[in-house]
């Protein structure tokens, strides 16, 4: 069933159920704000957010392309400043595949024809009965706990519920775009699992076999999931 829904583009991957808190001050996208407040309960307030393929965030003809597999964006929390910009708190809730931009729609903003990729987290399989799911999870939290440890990132127990867990070492593991958004790809937990299961073995192996950090800051842990 294909809708038209705002487009936030970023150059960063949205999970579902990782909250993802923003501060909006280009004028397009604080009319984004305006417009989803406005709105009230007649609509779910919410916006897509797609990883940037080419370009960058912020300025005119920012960005070049973009990945079509993205992420909605529940508006969960919204404080206006005084300088007009706007400090907002998103969570992440189903995927999406753009299919097209509504070149008619009159928005300052992108406003994209897209439709449901995969299954909401809610209506998913349920891979806590699934014993291959369950299986692969167990090996992803054993690695996922080395790997904390010799990142030093701390935070509490990694979660029990196989699907929770794949998408909550996607968002706090350090990756690369691409790797971030060949998990959010994945058509099912137990292929997001098993693709983790390899991105932690090499990762483990540059950090224990070579005593390689990875180059970047790392993400702020325990990432929240609601």
């Amino acid at each position: 069933m294909t809708r038209r829904l705002p487009l936030f583009p970023l150059g960063t991957v949205l999970f579902p159920g990782l909250v993802l808190p923003l501060n909006v001050f280009e004028p397009r996208y604080r009319a984004l704000v305006e417009d989803l407040v406005a709105a009230g309960g007649e609509e779910p307030r919410g916006f897509g957010v797609v990883a940037i393929r080419a370009g960058h965030e912020v300025g005119a003809d920012n960005v070049h392309a973009m990945h079509d597999v993205g992420c909605v964006a529940q508006l969960r929390e919204v404080t206006e400043l005084d300088d007009g910009r706007y400090e907002i708190v998103t969570v992440g809730t189903s995927r999406f595949r753009v299919t097209g931009i509504d070149d008619a729609a009159g928005t300052p903003y992108l406003t994209a024809l897209v439709e449901p990729y995969g299954q909401d987290p809610a209506l998913e399989e349920d891979a806590a009965a699934d014993p291959a799911a369950e299986v692969l999870a167990a090996s992803v939290r054993e690695r996922f706990a080395r790997y904390r440890e010799n990142l030093d990132i701390g935070g509490t127990e990694a979660p029990e519920d196989p699907s929770v867990l794949s998408y909550l070492v996607a968002a706090a593991m350090v990756l690369e775009t691409r790797d971030r958004q060949r998990l959010l790809e994945e058509p099912d937990t137990r292929s997001r699992l098993r693709s983790e299961l390899d991105l932690l073995k090499r990762e483990l192996l540059l950090v224990e076999a070579l005593g390689a950090v990875p180059a970047t800051e790392l993400p702020a842990f325990p990432a929240t999931f609601n």
